[in-house]
């Protein structure tokens, strides 16, 4: 049942042809009860994600967080769900109805559609596309079209403008999300996400441990899609999308109800799963220590590895501000996109010289390294310069020029 051969489906529908059941209804009721069953696990994940958020949130900002429905207010998440299924939509007058109301759905659905090509173990997953690398940018995009409806049909000039922000801002850090799968494309010879998680297995005296994991190549590739996810799940620094001191929460702010709480349904869960992706790219999956002697390790190792990622993203989102958009365009085309480009030209070359892995490896991960060293004297350089500018624009001119003097003065002494 755990080889990696098993296919779920073809074991359901046999199961319903033996008990009489025609094939091709067969088919359809196993492709519907496992999409049933993924949906319905995804609500309840992101349940939990909602608890750990606010738990890291709040002790990190010295606040106890939710802690008095259930053991540690673990039925918080379930009072709020009923909350909102039980409050009224509204929309607003003169909104485009059809747009205004497909968006929550839209929103919801292309993230769902991720849960598809999750290799959850060996052998568990729901669909092994061999482009499947491409086909997390592709469903990505039904989310970006959601924000941009919602946006525009709302008939609210702050939502319109959250609309074009989402035009600028996910569209842009697509191309460096792509361009940072390519590494881990490359390596591994396949944009399967079971052929990327079979490729990071290591073999030492015959056994796999499981730990041949692509971050260890490429540091530089999996710093760069990190960054990138976080833009692209709306998350700080890159929450620009639902900034509240400056456009009243963004797209959804005519939203009440199930569909207001659809667009944070999706936000948690696109976290989550571009974690999962991260971790597919970089962390080898399900593979970790004895998965082949006990494959039901994978679905441990998986949810661990996203769990962590998830957390850090919660630590990043209870610590760092908000940067502003021309900073945070100018670090998807001036930094992320040439710097991804250069990884992968220099990976390109190293792995066409002779010698093998035990070459080429080295020489991938010494022009990752240097990638980051050169980033970070580079950024540290920018901040530097940015807090410059910005106390001089805070300071008094009449004190500027007296700070002149003052400089002049002891450069003379």
């Amino acid at each position: 049942m755990w080889s990696d051969s098993w296919n779920w489906a073809q074991a359901l529908t046999d199961l319903q042809v033996k008990l009489g059941a025609p094939e091709q209804l067969a088919w359809i009721v196993s492709y519907a009860l496992g999409a049933v069953i993924i949906a319905s696990l995804s609500l309840l994940v992101a349940m939990m994600l909602i608890w750990v958020t606010r738990k890291i949130v709040s002790r990190l900002q010295d606040r106890i967080g939710p802690n008095r429905l259930g053991p540690w207010g673990l039925v918080q998440s379930v009072a709020d769900v009923l909350k909102l299924l039980t409050k009224e939509v509204v929309s607003p007058r003169n909104a485009d109805w059809v747009a205004y109301n497909i968006a929550p759905i839209f929103s919801v659905f292309g993230v769902l559609m991720v849960l598809a090509i999750l290799p959850f173990a060996p052998g568990f997953i729901g669909a092994d596309l061999n482009v499947a690398v491409l086909y997390v940018p592709a469903v990505g995009s039904i989310g970006i079209m959601a924000a941009l409806m919602a946006g525009w049909a709302s008939n609210n000039k702050y939502a319109l403008l959250s609309g074009f922000r989402v035009v600028a801002q996910l569209i842009s850090y697509e191309i460096p999300m792509v361009l940072a799968m390519l590494p881990a494309v490359l390596l591994a010879g396949t944009m399967s996400m079971n052929g990327l998680s079979q490729a990071q297995s290591l073999h030492l005296f015959g056994l796999n441990v499981g730990l041949g994991w692509f971050v260890f190549v490429l540091p530089a590739s999996m710093l760069i899609f990190f960054i990138v996810s976080l833009a692209e799940a709306e998350q700080p620094t890159f929450s620009l999308l639902e900034a509240e001191s400056e456009i009243i929460a963004g797209f959804h702010i005519e939203y009440s109800g199930m569909a207001f709480a659809m667009f944070f349904l999706a936000q948690f869960l696109n976290t989550f799963f571009l974690g999962a992706v991260m971790t597919v790219l970089f962390l080898g999956g399900w593979q970790g220590p004895f998965v082949d002697q006990l494959p039901i390790l994978g679905f441990v190792y998986f949810l661990g590895k996203t769990t962590i990622i998830y957390a850090v993203v919660m630590w990043l989102k209870g610590t760092l501000p908000r940067v502003r958009i021309d900073q945070m365009m100018n670090l998807a085309w001036k930094v992320l996109v040439p710097l991804v480009l250069g990884l992968i030209l220099w990976q390109m070359v190293a792995m066409k010289l002779p010698g093998g892995v035990w070459v080429q490896y080295p020489l991938i991960l010494l022009g990752n390294l240097g990638a980051i060293w050169i980033v970070s004297r580079v950024m540290t350089s920018y901040f530097k310069s940015e807090q410059l500018r910005t106390k001089r624009a805070f300071t008094p001119r009449s004190l500027i020029g007296t700070m002149q003097v003052v400089n002049t003065q002891q450069a003379g002494d």
